[in-house]
């Protein structure tokens, strides 16, 4: 497990970032319905991609009560790995939490021999491609009117990574 202080976070504020477990499956949907609504991932959805490991890699963000404050995950695929998802949860946003989850994807991609992270963002999602952007992920590509319904654009981002141990 690795404890992550992120900056911006309260004082004595500590999320703990752990691999997703089986029983957090349940409430990831549900918050995946908070969250996303239309592109909302289900509780089937949530089984498969846990039972593709080791390929698929997920991290949870929990506060010292255990509640759920994010959550993101890898496919790790040769040399690239794909973010699959990334969130975080209302309370937790703006104070490090997103940046502690990414920052932790790109660790485990690294230490499996990647040579780069890629993503897709919305075009609409400043707050997302505000932490990409920071993070040293550039826009490669775009595909129009991807999400649906919306006719929203996705950005293809990708980041080059350092082989070897984090």
């Amino acid at each position: 497990m690795t404890v992550a202080h992120p900056p911006e976070a309260q004082p004595g504020e500590v999320i703990a970032l752990r691999d997703l477990e089986w029983n957090d499956l349940a409430p990831l949907a549900a918050l995946e319905q908070q969250l996303f609504a239309d592109d909302a991932w289900s509780e089937t959805t949530w089984w498969s991609e846990l039972a593709g490991r080791p390929r698929r890699d997920y991290v949870v963000a929990t506060t010292p009560d255990g509640t759920i404050a994010g959550y993101a995950g890898l496919d790790v695929a040769g040399d690239v790995a794909d973010v699959m998802t990334i969130a975080t949860t209302p309370g937790h946003r703006g104070r490090g939490t997103g940046r502690a989850l990414l920052a932790e994807l790109v660790r485990r991609a690294r230490t499996r021999g990647v040579d780069a992270v890629l993503l897709e963002v919305r075009a609409d999602n400043d707050a997302a491609r505000r932490l990409y952007d920071r993070a040293g992920f550039e826009v490669i590509s775009v595909r129009r009117r991807y999400y649906q319904p919306g006719n929203v654009d996705a950005l293809v981002m990708r980041l080059l990574v350092t082989k070897g141990d984090a």
